[in-house]
């Protein structure tokens, strides 16, 4: 697997999430999106959105993304995450 190539895919996958709102991915929790894609190379990587309380019911939404190719890769996951505050702000950035 192209780890450069997957984590730039993951990256525009994960950014249209950061277009939603608080309320639109709070619908998400517990619901995995898991999608494929192709990068510029024309390998399939698969996505997987993942949705979670931070800390607490009712507070912070963490947003995961991981991509593979369904390789061995698929046990190491390229990742990354985002944090969102109900008042619609990004947390640590």
């Amino acid at each position: 697997m192209n780890e450069a190539e997957a984590r730039t895919v993951l990256h525009g996958h994960l950014e249209a999430y950061r277009t939603r709102t608080y309320a639109e991915l709070r619908a998400l929790l517990g619901k995995p999106q898991v999608t494929e894609l192709r990068g510029p190379s024309g390998a399939t990587y698969q996505m997987e959105i993942e949705v979670h309380w931070d800390h607490r019911p009712g507070g912070t939404l963490r947003v995961i993304g991981s991509a593979d190719d369904g390789g061995w890769r698929a046990l190491r996951p390229v990742t990354d995450d985002f944090i969102l505050a109900p008042d619609g702000t990004f947390v640590g950035e």
